[in-house]
């Protein structure tokens, strides 16, 4: 999830809420919407990527 700040800046958070303190984890500030959307990629791409054996 992508927000933007009060400054200008663009905020990635994680898509789940952490059950424990019921907020969601921030995965990065970024300059512009572009950036932010790039990075969600790359975070998507490295969390289902398998494993090499």
């Amino acid at each position: 999830m992508i927000r933007k700040l009060k400054d200008g800046r663009y905020r990635l958070y994680s898509r789940h809420k952490n059950p424990k303190t019921g907020k969601r984890r921030n995965l990065g500030t970024f300059a512009t919407r572009e950036e932010a959307l790039a990075h969600e990629r790359a975070v998507q791409f490295f969390k289902r990527r398998k494993k090499a054996r």
